[in-house]
C-alpha cells in the first residue's frame, strides 16, 4: 500500500513539473493573443456596467453582479502574458512595461484588488457601492492604459 501512495505521489510530483515546464514554453505569439482575449473579455462585461452607471441603460443589479463575477477572474488572466519573450512582437504594450515590471505589476494587482471590490459591492445590493467601486476600476483601468498602452 505505502508502494503505491509512493508511486501515485512521485506521478503528481512529475506531472506537476511537466506542466510547468510545458506553460513556460508556450510561444510568445500565444502569450498576446492570450492577454490580449483576456482584456476583450474585460471590456465586453465592464462596458455594460458603465452604460449602467452613466444612466446609459436601466441599472440591472443581475447583470452587474454576474458582469463583476465575470472581471473579477478576468482581472487575474492577462498578466502571465506580458513575459519579456512577447516585448518585440507587435501589439499595444508600451516598451515601458518590460522596463519597470515592478511598477506594472503594482498596477495590475491594484487592478485585481478594485475588480474584488466591485465584485463585492455588486453582491450587496447597493447600487451606490457599485458605482463607487466601478469608479475605482475604471481608475485602476485608466492609469495602466496611460502608461503603458500605444494609443492609436
Amino acid at each position: 500500500m505505502k508502494k503505491k501512495m509512493v508511486m501515485a505521489a512521485l506521478a503528481l510530483v512529475l506531472g506537476a513539473g511537466a506542466s510547468f515546464q510545458a506553460s513556460a514554453q508556450v510561444k510568445p505569439e500565444v502569450l498576446v493573443k492570450q492577454r490580449q482575449a483576456a482584456m476583450t473579455l474585460q471590456g465586453k462585461y465592464f462596458g455594460p456596467i458603465g452604460a449602467m452607471m452613466q444612466g446609459k441603460m436601466p441599472y440591472d443589479a443581475a447583470v452587474v453582479a454576474r458582469n463583476s463575477a465575470f472581471l473579477e477572474e478576468l482581472a487575474k488572466m492577462p498578466w502571465d502574458g506580458f513575459q519579456a519573450s512577447t516585448a518585440d512582437l507587435k501589439s499595444d504594450a508600451k516598451p515601458e512595461i518590460y522596463k519597470e515590471m515592478d511598477k506594472f505589476k503594482s498596477n495590475w494587482e491594484k487592478f485585481e484588488v478594485n475588480a474584488s471590490k466591485l465584485a463585492a459591492a455588486a453582491k450587496s445590493g447597493d447600487q451606490n457601492a457599485v458605482k463607487a467601486a466601478f469608479g475605482e476600476v475604471g481608475k485602476s483601468c485608466k492609469g495602466c492604459h496611460d502608461d503603458y498602452k500605444v494609443k492609436h
